[in-house]
């Protein structure tokens, strides 16, 4: 007979997954494994992988499926890449379901074409550049940020960099080894110039965008997080970006931080307080962002409005 309270124990020790092994232990048929997973019952995570508990919130049954693979793939496998820096909340790349796993280099390379959205790779990993998150072997953080920037743009690279050093999980120091772990590899001289870029005041990957937009226009701000006071020193509010000199600041309008009804007010009441001390107020979104020459001529304009202090 089934045993499923058995085997919720089993997933709950193994962060949600079970295998079909581990559930014909338990007293289930393949056939019955094979009707709960096409009912939806079961989630199928990865070959001969399974979640017993469909309810499990996103980001749980997300860290499900990639222990999943990592387990299917077998000793030696690692997440890496843009799986690893979702792990560690990297943030600047763009979502997705693909999950990056590499295996050892001396190993077949297997081909899974019934798991489509893994992905394989044999990346060359010594020791040091192996930590673990959750119980599932990750890349490291700077080993993940360093195999990461050689294969994005310029963009998706600085926005990796900032996050990872406004995270703290890089640190200057840190960064000053990536040149080392990118040396002789495709992409590393492209990668090198982001790294001179890199400010980890941009507390997220809007912000960077942001910035790189003013940088291209020639409008580079000349203050990350500037702090605004007024004459008794009183903190009228903090700009993500700012000009100084003509009092101009950008703010970098993201949905979840600006979306609560409490959020909005508070925005609001501190762009009066800035307006009434002086200070222009620019407001930018990530849609923003995807037109090359609207940001930096919307500061030009700010700039060549305002009244140098």
């Amino acid at each position: 007979m089934a045993d499923l309270d058995l085997l919720n124990r089993i997933a709950a020790r193994q962060g949600g997954v079970v295998t079909a092994v581990q559930a014909l232990s338990a007293g289930f048929s393949r056939g019955q494994i094979r009707h709960l997973a096409r009912s939806g019952r079961w989630i199928r995570v990865a070959r001969g992988c399974f979640v017993p508990t469909p309810e499990l919130d996103v980001t749980t049954l997300r860290l499900a499926r990639i222990r999943a693979a990592v387990s299917s793939l077998g000793p030696g496998a690692v997440v890496v890449l843009d799986t690893a820096a979702g792990l560690h909340r990297i943030g600047g790349l763009r979502p997705t379901s693909a999950i990056h796993v590499s295996v050892p280099i001396d190993c077949p390379r297997p081909q899974r074409p019934t798991d489509p959205d893994l992905v394989v790779h044999q990346l060359t990993l010594e020791p040091n550049d192996v930590s673990s998150l959750a119980g599932i072997p990750i890349t490291t953080p700077i080993r993940t940020v360093a195999d990461v920037i050689l294969r994005v743009d310029r963009y998706a690279a600085v926005c990796v960099l900032d996050s990872g050093l406004n995270r703290r999980l890089l640190t200057e120091t840190k960064l000053s080894a990536i040149p080392s772990l990118i040396a002789r590899r495709r992409g590393a001289v492209a990668a090198r110039r982001c790294l001179a870029e890199a400010d980890g005041r941009a507390q997220s990957p809007l912000e960077t965008r942001v910035r790189l937009r003013c940088v291209d226009g020639v409008v580079p701000p000349d203050a990350l997080q500037l702090e605004v006071r007024d004459e008794d020193g009183y903190l009228l509010g903090v700009g993500d970006l700012g000009w100084r000199r003509a009092r101009v600041i950008a703010e970098a309008d993201g949905r979840d931080p600006h979306r609560t009804p409490q959020a909005v007010y508070e925005d609001r009441v501190r762009q009066n307080r800035l307006v009434n001390a002086g200070w222009t107020v620019l407001r930018f979104t990530w849609s923003d962002t995807l037109r090359p020459d609207y940001i930096p001529e919307t500061v030009r304009q700010a700039l060549r409005r305002a009244r140098p202090s």
